[in-house]
């Protein structure tokens, strides 16, 4: 196990300053034009892929720094640069971490180079789980698979929504349910491969914020895939749905345990937001002059702007916590992953909203990037398990009981 550390080390710094280069010379001058054309930057994702920013190898090395650490990290430094060609660049590691949480050495090791591709042909992976009428409560997935025993096939069949890269992704990965009448217990996640048939892109998506970032519904309609792309094979399918069908409690769930994984990391993207608006605030404030000084010399607009750097700085702890906890085998028993996300949502959202404010009017301009910075930061109340059910989750643990 690792020591947790709160400075970063030579290796980490060096990766620290890399992605941040990348962020502040090509994402940063390209944010305001990708939000207003609200389409996927594939000339900026290829920029990265070109650098081994985004790519296979370069997400494994990230994933095996045992602190855990160098994934927010990561991603802090996206964010910071922009939240729409952010998610563009990191979207496809959601099905990633599916993969990983799900997937046997074997499939691991077939399907997660598929969802980046390479610099010359790039790829994109999804993770799709939402649905019209199943977002916070996972157990109310309609989506089915049906084994096909003569073809060791599986049929899936249902709409999934708000998807990240949903139907222009090359590797999707799907939740779907085996078994209505277990709930989540019985669900199960998929690879569809690239080019499957029956797998189609429905509606795409004009948001308030992260608007490089492609979201969409994915329509599955009699989407046949081998049995081989059930994650985690049959066999042991069957175990956990005979343990649940006898009233014993599973372990893990298909969509909560990338979820969990995935929480920290989703709070450090929430963090880079709320720092790039803190710190531009900070800079206005040390320039901007009314009645003949500098508004950071108000106490007013000093005590917000130290707060904002309380708050970010204590989110990010959180997250940095949470992170090491789960790259060590930690479990979250008190809901660390969600404390990290919730707290970095809400933070990002407030912090934003202080960065108008100290900018006046100035900061409700699109000209001036703070505007844009805060509709990217209300995402993350509600994205990957609204705030509300951060605090269900949190509750449930440090409770014990089953909080309705």
């Amino acid at each position: 196990m690792s020591d947790i550390a709160f400075a970063l080390n030579e290796d980490q710094l060096q990766l620290q300053k890399w992605v941040h280069d990348f962020a502040e010379d090509v994402i940063r001058p390209a944010a305001h034009e990708w939000d207003e054309r609200e389409e996927t930057p594939w000339e900026i994702i290829q920029e990265a892929a070109k650098i081994g920013l985004y790519g296979f190898e370069f997400m494994a090395h990230a994933f095996q720094d045992s602190t855990g650490i160098s994934m927010p990290m990561i991603n802090e430094e996206l964010f910071w640069g922009d939240a729409g060609i952010g998610m563009s660049i990191i979207g496809s590691t959601l099905g990633v971490a599916a993969i990983m949480g799900n997937g046997t050495p074997e499939q691991i090791m077939e399907w997660i180079p598929q969802c980046f591709g390479t610099p010359e042909k790039l790829a994109l992976g999804a993770f799709c789980v939402s649905e019209p009428d199943a977002g916070s409560d996972v157990s109310s997935l309609r989506t089915t698979a049906k084994y096909d025993e003569a073809k060791d096939e599986w049929v899936l069949n249902g709409t999934k929504t708000w998807i990240t890269n949903g139907g222009i992704a090359d590797v999707h990965v799907v939740v779907a349910s085996v078994d209505r009448d277990l709930g989540s217990r019985g669900q199960a996640s998929f690879i569809v491969p690239p080019g499957t048939p029956g797998l189609s892109q429905g509606t795409k998506f004009k948001k308030m914020g992260i608007r490089a970032s492609h979201t969409a519904e994915v329509i599955l309609e009699d989407v046949r895939v081998p049995g081989s792309c059930l994650l985690g094979g049959k066999e042991k399918l069957d175990e956990r749905l005979a343990r649940a069908r006898e009233g014993t409690s599973a372990k893990t769930q298909a969509a909560m345990s990338t979820f969990e994984s995935s929480r920290p990391i989703v709070g450090s993207q929430a963090i880079g937001i709320a720092r790039a608006a803190y710190e531009y605030a900070l800079d206005y404030a040390k320039e901007r002059e009314q009645f003949n000084r500098k508004i950071i010399e108000n106490q007013a607009i000093a005590f917000t702007l130290a707060d904002m750097k309380t708050e970010i700085d204590a989110a990010r702890l959180l997250v940095w916590r949470a992170a090491w906890m789960g790259r060590n085998g930690i479990p979250f028993e008190n809901g660390e992953g969600s404390m990290s996300k919730l707290k970095a949502g809400e933070v990002a959202v407030w912090v934003t909203e202080r960065a108008i404010q100290v900018l006046g009017g100035y900061g409700y301009i699109r000209e001036n990037p703070v505007e844009r910075w805060h509709r990217d930061a209300k995402i993350y109340d509600i994205f990957e398990g609204t705030a509300e059910i951060q605090r269900l989750v949190i509750a449930r643990s440090i409770s014990g009981m089953r909080i309705p």
